[in-house]
């Protein structure tokens, strides 16, 4: 008998969140196992044990542990053919790695919460936003909304919901949520933001539909 998958999350952790969209439009059961990060659960002896890197998400699948989203997205791309998140078209394939890689590798850890606690400690908590506008505004205006211009749809490469999409939603939704940002300077990224905020697999992964949003969550 197949056992069910595990997903050690935190509900605003964006890498967490590009995950649990890709288990649900995959129609993809999993238990959710919360990782406090405001706790630094993820520094506990049995959690590093699981996971040695100390971040989240990770899932667990049987005897397999993966601990990186994008590796995660891959192998259940594999694993579970259905509701494919890569194109065929191999230049339309090439563009949804472009625009996941530039989030996960330019983006999005620069804005990480261990940067920001940093920030905030050492520097002080009004450098904080100066930061996140200077570093999101640098990928968004030089790197995606150019990039996407000539391939977007009704989503970020098409009409359809790809790896691209799983990536930018997150991070578009989490900005905008956590640190007001203004999107009015990024036309096709604040649409593609409205189209994603209407499809029912991101609808459910959003971090206030997570079993671990404290119920008196107010903005981070």
């Amino acid at each position: 008998m197949t056992s069910k998958l595990q997903l050690y999350s935190f509900f605003m952790s964006s890498c967490s969140f590009r995950v649990r969209i890709a288990l649900n439009l995959k129609g993809l059961d999993y238990e959710y196992k919360a990782i406090n990060l405001f706790k630094n659960e993820q520094s506990h002896p049995e959690y590093l044990k699981m996971n040695p890197i100390g971040y989240v998400p990770a899932l667990v699948d049987g005897d397999i542990v993966l601990a990186d989203s994008f590796a995660i997205i891959l192998y259940l791309e594999e694993k579970h053919p259905q509701h494919p998140l890569l194109p065929r078209d191999l230049a339309k394939k090439a563009i949804n790695y472009q625009v996941a890689n530039i989030v996960a590798s330019s983006i999005q850890p620069l804005l990480a919460l261990p940067v920001m606690n940093y920030i905030g400690e050492n520097v002080g908590e009004d450098a904080k936003i100066q930061w996140v506008y200077k570093h999101a505004a640098k990928g968004f205006a030089a790197a995606l909304e150019i990039l996407l211009k000539d391939h977007a749809g009704k989503y970020a490469t098409g009409d359809e919901i790809y790896l691209a999409d799983l990536f930018l939603a997150p991070q578009i939704i989490s900005l905008k949520e956590r640190f007001n940002f203004d999107m009015s300077d990024y036309p096709l990224l604040s649409r593609l933001c409205e189209a994603y905020k209407q499809v029912p697999a991101i609808q459910k992964a959003l971090p206030e539909n997570q079993p671990d949003f404290p119920s008196t969550e107010g903005k981070i």
